[in-house]
């Protein structure tokens, strides 16, 4: 968790000797990693990818689309106790979202995201995905960018909810 949030920092500094440049105007796809951890309990890493796309609907504000794959890995003494049980070490998840990205400082943004977060095990279900994030997006060329987002998730699925904290960094380019 410490170095999610000395990454984050980190970012930020970037961030104010980047020269400043408001992002949003632009439609753009970017791809990026994913990993994260649990807000509760401490045998789990997460890991993965994403798609997302954005579309400009006022000067700083974007529609958002995503998708991805994450993979959900016992660490520890739990994968040993679900090794030695014959029990899987991991599984996977599918988020599909849609939301608004809103650029400030030019920089800057902040965003949210809803949508479904769909088990790949057989009977896992599909739990209520919600994700508000905050990030940056630095220009490295015209159409070209970096962006480091940090998000908190939550799943929530039959009276029961769980969540995640997640640091995505992607290279996004515009349409």
């Amino acid at each position: 968790m410490k170095k999610l949030l000395l990454s984050l920092a980190l970012v930020a500094g970037l961030g104010l000797a980047a020269n400043a440049q408001t992002e949003g105007a632009v439609k753009k796809l970017s791809i990026g990693a994913e990993v994260g951890l649990p807000t509760e309990g401490g045998d789990l890493l997460i890991a993965g990818g994403s798609l997302q796309a954005e579309f400009p609907i006022a000067k700083s504000l974007n529609l958002t689309g995503s998708a991805g794959y994450l993979n959900l890995m016992l660490t520890g003494d739990a994968k040993d106790l679900a090794k030695a049980f014959g029990a899987p070490t991991s599984t996977g998840v599918v988020p599909l979202k849609a939301g608004v990205k809103y650029y400030f400082g030019g920089n800057f943004y902040a965003a949210g995201e809803v949508g479904a977060a769909i088990s790949t095990e057989d009977g896992g279900g599909t739990a209520l995905a919600l994700a508000p994030t905050l990030g940056a997006s630095f220009s490295v060329s015209d159409k070209s960018s970096l962006d480091f987002g940090l998000r908190y998730e939550n799943w929530s699925k039959d009276g029961s909810s769980s969540g995640i904290i997640a640091l995505r960094a992607a290279f996004a380019f515009g349409l």
